[in-house]
């Protein structure tokens, strides 16, 4: 971590409103705004009153998009504590992120019994006698909890049982060990559950700025030539470069190109995100093969399970999965065992802190992708519309008249990357790419011009503004 890791763009930043447009959308604005406006803030400083600032941070909220670098932060902040190098005055730091404590959901446990459950070490040790420590709920938008501040009972004894989500309630409200400090991670559209009064500061990661987009690709390809033909290649084309503010786009950019670029006779690069994504599974699916020697029937299929996991969970508007989410697809966990060992690169099997597994795919823009392959799939093979209860559909455009339909009617904006995705599927550009990955049945491109009047038809029927740039 201390090698690779390339500091990220952080600031300090109020609670305003929450924000209901696709993270893509507000990746878009960010990259308009100007820097001179904003606060910018270390990680490791979070708790630290600005010179103006006279009271002191217990709670700390730290939002940013899928996949900007949340968790690594985390990690990063954890290490240089451990390290010695930073925050000193704090005794312990106890990470609990809510994929793993979403598992105790149904259990009654006292917050002593909980961090014995995690940390086997606590056994020793008593809590109440410790000044300063420090509890990171990472991952608040992954929460399966009821979080009523509200009505929720009040707990102050560090021994006393409760359901988990109510040690969580009062924790952050200060009822339960009033001098720790908390820090809560969240995606932009989930940081409405925790109330203002029990934040003291919100801090916002932005993901890289400029200059960092380039020392990630300098840090990470190794061929500094190629590292400059990467930069030269992603700055030509303005929505990918806003992508690169996303460090987990900027690694699927550096995967596909460094191997397109770096080869003589590659095809033609990427100059859309549906190429990036299409590339990249492409990419993955070619070492699954030259690992195990698979037959590209099977590929297909696994494309299609893990198609169908990700689309469904999408609607459901899940990231983490557990095994009775993975069973609904279809999946059985010895499946998922092999998928995550095989795709490692698209979809995980991660162990929690007392050996749970958890599910999820690298990042939510992939699991998008693959939703979107999966609902193009069904009609090219089945003259299916997964959109409309599996309904026959004669032509692509009724498939795309669904998405279109259903991504305005998202409060959210949780299916727009998904259409985009879809549309893209769809164009010859790709089609020809799909080949390499799967057989198809139909052929698609008769319907491109249908699609975009449709669109235009519903442009015109004054859309909210976001939606109609979209």
């Amino acid at each position: 971590l201390n090698e690779i890791h390339t500091e990220l763009y952080i600031t300090e930043g109020d609670s305003g409103d929450v924000n209901k447009e696709h993270e893509l959308k507000q990746i878009e604005a960010a990259s308009r705004r100007n820097p001179t406006e904003d606060t910018p803030i270390k990680c490791s400083d979070i708790f630290k009153p600005l010179p103006e600032q006279d009271e002191s941070i217990r709670n700390v909220l730290t939002k940013g998009v899928a996949g900007i670098g949340k968790t690594v932060s985390v990690q990063k902040f954890v290490l240089d504590w451990a390290e010695g190098k930073t925050n000193q005055d704090v005794h312990l730091i106890f990470p609990l992120p809510f994929r793993e404590m979403n598992l105790m959901k149904e259990q009654k446990l006292s917050l002593v019994e909980l961090l014995h459950v995690f940390f086997k070490e606590m056994k020793e040790m008593d809590i109440s006698r410790l000044e300063k420590v420090l509890f990171i709920f990472d991952g608040l938008d992954e929460s399966r909890f009821p979080l009523d501040f509200q009505k929720t009972v009040r707990v102050c004894d560090v021994t006393e049982s409760a359901p988990v989500h109510v040690l969580l309630i009062n924790l952050i409200k200060g009822n339960l060990l009033p001098s720790a400090l908390i820090w809560i991670t969240s995606r932009p559209a989930a940081v409405d559950q925790i109330p203002s009064e029990c934040v003291h500061r919100v801090t916002e990661v932005r993901g890289f700025n400029d200059p960092q987009k380039e020392e990630y690709f300098r840090k990470g390809v190794s061929d500094q030539n190629l590292a400059n033909k990467i930069i030269t290649h992603l700055k030509s084309l303005r929505s990918l470069y806003i992508m690169c503010h996303i460090p987990v786009f900027c690694w699927i950019s550096a995967a596909v190109l460094e191997r397109m670029l770096g080869e003589a006779e590659s095809g033609e690069i990427p100059k859309t995100l549906s190429q990036m994504y299409t590339h990249f599974l492409i990419i993955q699916t070619n070492i699954i093969r030259e690992k195990y020697l698979q037959k590209q029937e099977s590929d297909e299929e696994m494309l299609l399970k893990l198609g169908k996991l990700a689309f469904q969970q999408l609607e459901k508007q899940n990231l983490i999965f557990y095994e009775e989410d993975l069973r609904e697809c279809g999946i059985d966990v010895t499946e998922a065992a092999v998928y995550s060992g095989v795709c490692m690169q698209i979809f995980r099997e991660e162990f929690g802190l007392h050996q749970s597994k958890v599910y999820c795919f690298v990042h939510l823009s992939i699991q998008e992708h693959l939703a979107a392959l999966y609902v193009h799939l069904n009609f090219m093979k089945k003259q299916r519309n997964v959109l409309e209860q599996n309904q026959v559909c004669r032509t692509l455009l009724d498939v795309h008249r669904s998405a279109v339909d259903q991504a305005l009617g998202s409060q959210t904006g949780h299916l727009d990357l998904f259409l985009r995705f879809l549309l893209g599927l769809s164009l010859e550009s790709n089609q020809k790419l799909l080949h390499s990955l799967v057989t198809q049945t139909e052929s698609s491109y008769q319907n491109k011009e249908e699609t975009i009047q449709y669109i235009k038809k519903k442009i015109s029927e004054d859309l909210h503004t976001e939606k109609s740039i979209n």
